[in-house]
């Protein structure tokens, strides 16, 4: 955990201070929305239906900033772009405010990561604001998806217009063009053969009409509402205007498992990467704050965090899951870690009431940041 006497501006700055500073799009969108709904709570949707995810994403967006997906543990999974799984979470985002973290911690050579983002049944890009990257396979990787969301942005907001026009030319709309067109030079004749009268007995030939087929690419203005977007999905949350286009990525700096293979060197060059593509680059998942020179300003996301059942708040222990997850309060996280959002996952989805606990959970880790940064309640 961060030691009090290294401790980086951002540790005790507002999200309303490091919004007016931050230079990705969209983690100035995402400080200004945990402000608006006083929630610095990732739900991790680890659930295998697509029914159960959007009826989750519904119940518990409204105290969530970030809902994280892994669309690979999902049966039935609608790819249609405009209607399908991840269109309704878009809409479902846009009503209740919060942004789409796809889990999918590419770690692949250039190549492939740029296919698995933009190409496929999944399409990724088109419908998750944010995704993360394994810095295994080294920089490249970072750099290789920069360069894909940065093609899908020059295009994304641009739709192919096709027009068909069906017509006879008239003499008179070659002569509006110019009222003393020059004259033509004489036409030369020459011999011709005489027509043959097999199929048109003689009759003169003569234009019937012209097809003309243009496309063009025109603007659409909204990056939430494409064509064909259903009634009733339009509905955006109040407050704050619509996510920006550009895209945003993690680097797995750090893991909550027991016995997890990640170095200190490994944790530095995932820092470096980060301070390489600030363009692209969000932030981390982590377990502190990785920011430590003064130019840094990363976000820092981190998993296992659990809390003890309400009745033990004060005292209770918290066991690990048996698997190798290990898990700590939003106090110690937040308040002592410099964390600025937490991920929880079972600890709401399996409680009695997932509504109730995500709000628990939201009002936890909001007081951690408000004690941090020496706010009042």
């Amino acid at each position: 955990m961060c030691a009090a006497s290294n401790r980086h501006p951002t540790f005790r700055a507002s999200f309303t201070e490091r919004a007016s500073n931050a230079t990705h799009p969209l983690a100035n969108y995402l400080f200004r929305l945990m402000e608006l709904k006083k929630s610095n709570l990732c739900l991790s949707a680890d659930v295998t239906s697509a029914r159960e995810l959007l009826t989750i994403a519904d119940r518990i967006g409204p105290s969530i900033v970030i809902l994280k997906t892994h669309y690979d543990l999902v049966s039935g999974w609608d790819f249609h772009p405009q209607t399908g799984t991840g269109a309704k979470l878009g809409a479902l985002a846009r009503r209740h405010g919060f942004l789409i973290f796809e889990d999918r911690k590419f770690g692949d050579i250039g190549s492939t990561v740029q296919l698995q983002y933009t190409a496929g049944n999944a399409r990724v890009i088109d419908w998750a604001h944010i995704v993360n990257v394994n810095m295994i396979p080294g920089k490249a990787a970072v750099t290789a998806l920069q360069q894909a969301a940065a093609r899908w942005r020059s295009r994304v907001n641009y739709e192919v217009r096709t027009s068909v026009s069906v017509g006879t030319p008239v003499s008179d709309s070659f002569d509006e063009e110019d009222e003393n067109p020059t004259p033509a030079p004489p036409m030369v004749p020459k011999e011709l053969p005489p027509p043959s009268n097999l199929y048109n007995n003689g009759r003169k030939g003569s234009i019937v009409s012209i097809t003309t087929l243009t496309q063009s690419f025109e603007p659409v203005d909204s990056p939430r509402f494409p064509s064909g977007i259903a009634e009733g999905d339009e509905l955006v949350f109040a407050g704050i205007e619509e996510p920006p286009w550009e895209r945003g990525l993690l680097i797995l700096a750090q893991m909550s498992s027991a016995g997890n293979l990640i170095t200190k060197e490994y944790t530095q060059a995932c820092v470096e990467a980060a301070r390489e593509h600030k363009d692209f680059v969000m932030g981390f998942i982590s377990q502190e704050t990785l920011n430590s020179e003064q130019a840094d300003d990363f976000i820092s996301m981190t998993p296992g965090c659990q809390l003890p059942p309400e009745e033990d708040e004060d005292d209770g222990s918290i066991a690990g899951d048996g698997l190798g997850q290990q898990y700590n309060t939003p106090s110690k996280l937040v308040g002592l870690g410099g964390s600025d959002i937490i991920i929880v996952g079972r600890g709401i989805l399996k409680a009695a009431s997932p509504q109730v606990e995500a709000e628990r959970y939201r009002r936890k880790a909001w007081k951690a940041y408000q004690n941090r940064t020496e706010q009042q309640s």
